[in-house]
């Protein structure tokens, strides 16, 4: 089944969830993950989405999703409610990192974390040589019109991590439709962690 999916963050995380599992999904977009997930792993799906456009295409595939803002915490949610927190190419997104990494962890057994990594070598070398915000694969936006408000790297996040006293389950770094295990921080254009508390 892996072999079919299209996102290689996606696969990633397909590999990750145990089947049945209770599974939140962050900033789900249009509930192309939770989707599979349902279909295939048989997984208890839930998303939080900020776009009622994205819900709509989320409510078409049969999907539950509130319309939620995600920065104002979980507070509807108990502890450990879900097996798995999903926060996949959100976080960079969100305003409050530390409340909603902090309220996944609580809501959460583990919490799965992807995100573009800002110290890629394309983005190293666009800023030095041009002089320019980097505009790459995976980060196909210009400064003007991003929804990324943190930039941050590999590095960054495991620093992040230690200081929070956030245990790292598992480190999966990926390059354009491969993994890219050597020198992640600098090859790897997009990373995905599971951690917990």
């Amino acid at each position: 089944m892996a072999e079919e999916i299209a996102r290689l963050d996606h696969k990633v995380i397909y590999g990750i969830i145990e089947p049945g599992s209770g599974v939140l999904d962050l900033g789900c977009g249009e509930g192309d993950l939770l989707y599979l997930l349902s279909k295939k792993k048989g997984i208890k799906a839930q998303g939080i989405e900020l776009s009622e456009e994205a819900i709509y295409r989320c409510v078409e595939k049969g999907l539950s999703v509130f319309h939620g803002d995600i920065d104002s915490g979980l507070t509807e949610y108990p502890d450990k409610s879900f097996d798995y927190v999903i926060l996949n190419q959100s976080m960079q997104e969100v305003r409050k990192v530390d409340l909603v990494i902090n309220e996944a962890l609580r809501v959460g057994r583990n919490v799965i974390v992807g995100f573009p990594n800002f110290a890629h070598w394309r983005a190293r070398l666009r800023l030095l040589l041009k002089g320019k915000t980097p505009v790459t694969y995976s980060l196909p936006y210009r400064w003007y019109n991003t929804p990324n408000l943190h930039f941050l790297s590999i590095s960054d996040f495991k620093e992040f991590c230690a200081e929070k006293g956030i245990s790292i389950i598992s480190e999966h770094y990926l390059g354009k439709g491969k993994p890219a295990d050597i020198l992640p921080n600098l090859f790897a254009l997009n990373a995905v962690f599971v951690i917990t508390k």
